[in-house]
């Protein structure tokens, strides 16, 4: 009977103290070098300089993005770091960390599922580019692009987190990589799509 208590309780309070901890943006930065000690630094600044910084205006954390939707998601994400963890303490980390899962759309959607929709419509036009008022099209049409191609765009194609390159006026977006992404998919779709 001991046995089996231990055997429950010892993943679950395994899982619990790593909860607490991956809540703290300052814990996942421990371990982290270069660029997310960084990233760190600014989110702390006064005013953001990349997407990443701008989502602490919002008080998201680190956990919040690199953990996907639901409970199967932040376990994934757990499980992940646990792994890092791991290597960290064994000295076979690799810094600065290559980015062995990029941040997928059902992380963003989580959140902000509302860019899918036909009826989305920005709180203001400003978002502009290559003189095309900003109306959403391009969220509307990613997930056929998608199933059209493996080397289609995902949200962070257009909306890189910790990049510094980015206009705060067009949400931190680089316009030219972005019409790169815009262009892809129309090759892929067709110029009318």
């Amino acid at each position: 009977m001991v046995g089996i208590v231990v055997v429950l309780l010892l993943p679950a309070g395994g899982f619990a103290f790593a909860a607490s901890k991956e809540s703290q943006d300052s814990f996942c930065g421990s371990c982290h070098t270069q660029p997310e000690s960084t990233y760190l630094e600014r989110s702390t600044a006064a005013q953001p300089v990349d997407l990443a910084s701008f989502h602490t205006t919002a008080e998201t954390r680190c956990i919040d993005c690199h953990s996907g939707k639901g409970i199967g998601g932040r376990m994934a994400a757990e499980m992940m770091g646990a792994q890092n963890a791991l290597k960290w303490y064994t000295g076979t980390a690799v810094q600065p960390a290559p980015l062995t899962q990029p941040i997928g759309d059902a992380n963003c959607l989580k959140c902000h599922d509302q860019v899918t929709s036909r009826s989305y419509q920005p709180k203001n036009n400003t978002l502009a580019l290559q003189g095309e008022v900003e109306n959403g099209h391009w969220h509307l049409f990613l997930s056929r692009w998608q199933t059209q191609s493996k080397s289609a765009g995902t949200c962070a194609s257009c909306h890189t987190g910790h990049a510094t390159d980015g206009d705060a006026k067009i949400l931190y977006l680089n316009e030219q990589h972005t019409a790169a992404v815009c262009d892809s998919c129309h090759q892929t779709m067709g110029e009318g799509e």
